[in-house]
């Protein structure tokens, strides 16, 4: 039977922030990030208070590069692992906000505040980050238009109202901002004995998102041609749980969503091409944008109008070179894989995977 808002909140709060105590604890490994984290980020995560790692609850590694400076809003960001992670990337004239409805989580996260700048920063008064106490539905914290960057790791999940979610975060993000978050993906709907299961809610399966019907509630937002950058299946080790979710199949995902009004519904074909200019430190040879779009420094790739927005009227675009315009139309685009995309998944060497 289907709960109010309310009660679903009341279970997750309890549970991340009574009954578990560490990573260790969870029933499943929905919440628990796969496979080892890329090598750029080795540094940043090992700059992480101990304290703060063994409360983390994510599926994933959202962290977008080239933010330097950037405003960054962490939604469900718990003990903070990925706000701190975030605070060395934007850098001192950056800012991260993270927002958390469970008080014991965000007083883990704001004992470990000075430590953390002063190891950044070399001073625990130079502070780039905010913690803040509310519910990702409501961010009234957050004026319109007035960050760059939303990430979230394994939270959307959680909401009871995960429409109301995807509002606030278009509402929130600045023109050419994005959303770039990991979560909890199944392939069917799923029957109500499990979506509000207590348990299986909190453990991220009850609540995780069917694909097309997070696609649709995207778009309606506002949010046109989500992008997938990693997929990876989601093993539950649990035999009563495994039993309880039969046979529907969960994955941990990590989308991109671009607030731009040029994007098109489909793939349209225009002409351009796009070239990286190897301008970001960590990726010098390749950059990935999405699953099937990867760029070798100096190689220009055919592309479709809503890549090459995507790569022109965002932060990126001091990053690449767009050859080409929106004047003549040449029909619709197939957007397979880029041509360094295919050479570099054929290699089969992903360890050093970046998105832009």
């Amino acid at each position: 039977m289907e709960k109010s808002p309310e009660e679903v909140q009341k279970w997750v709060s309890e549970y991340y922030g009574k009954v578990l105590k560490a990573s260790k604890d969870l029933q499943t490994n929905a919440c628990c990030a796969s496979g080892k984290p890329p090598k750029w980020l080795h540094l940043p995560l090992s700059n992480i208070h101990c304290e703060v790692l063994d409360k983390f609850y994510g599926c994933g590694y959202p962290f977008p590069t080239a933010l330097d400076g950037c405003t960054v809003l962490d939604l469900g960001c718990g003990a903070g692992r990925d706000v701190y992670v975030l605070s060395q990337l934007v850098g001192e004239h950056g800012h991260v906000h993270g927002v958390d409805m469970t008080p014991e989580q965000l007083d883990v996260a704001n004992k470990w505040l000075g430590w953390h700048m002063e190891k950044f920063f070399g001073s625990p008064d130079k502070v780039n980050v905010t913690f803040h106490q509310g519910f990702i539905e409501q961010l009234n914290f957050i004026d319109d238009d007035s960050v760059d960057i939303v990430v979230s790791n394994c939270v959307v999940n959680l909401s009871p109202k995960k429409d109301l979610v995807m509002k606030e975060i278009f509402r929130v993000l600045k023109p050419g901002g994005e959303f770039y978050f990991s979560d909890v993906f199944v392939d069917r709907r799923l029957p109500d004995e499990i979506a509000f299961d207590p348990l299986l809610h909190s453990e991220c399966l009850g609540g995780a998102l069917y694909v097309r019907d997070f696609t649709s509630m995207a778009k309606e937002a506002g949010f046109k041609d989500p992008r997938i950058l990693t997929s990876a299946p989601i093993t539950i080790k649990n035999d009563e749980i495994e039993a309880k979710v039969g046979m529907a199949k969960f994955s941990s995902i990590t989308y991109r969503l671009f607030k731009l009004q040029s994007l098109d519904n489909y793939c349209e074909d225009y002409g351009q091409s796009a070239t990286y200019q190897g301008s970001i430190l960590s990726f010098p040879s390749l950059v990935h944008l999405d699953n099937k779009h990867a760029f070798e420094v100096g190689r220009p790739e055919r592309v479709c109008a809503n890549t090459a927005a995507m790569l022109s009227e965002t932060r990126y675009s001091k990053l690449f070179k767009i050859d080409g315009t929106t004047n003549v139309h040449f029909g619709s685009f197939d957007c397979s894989a880029t041509m360094a995309s295919q050479q570099y998944n054929n290699d089969g060497n992903n360890s050093n995977f970046g998105c832009c």
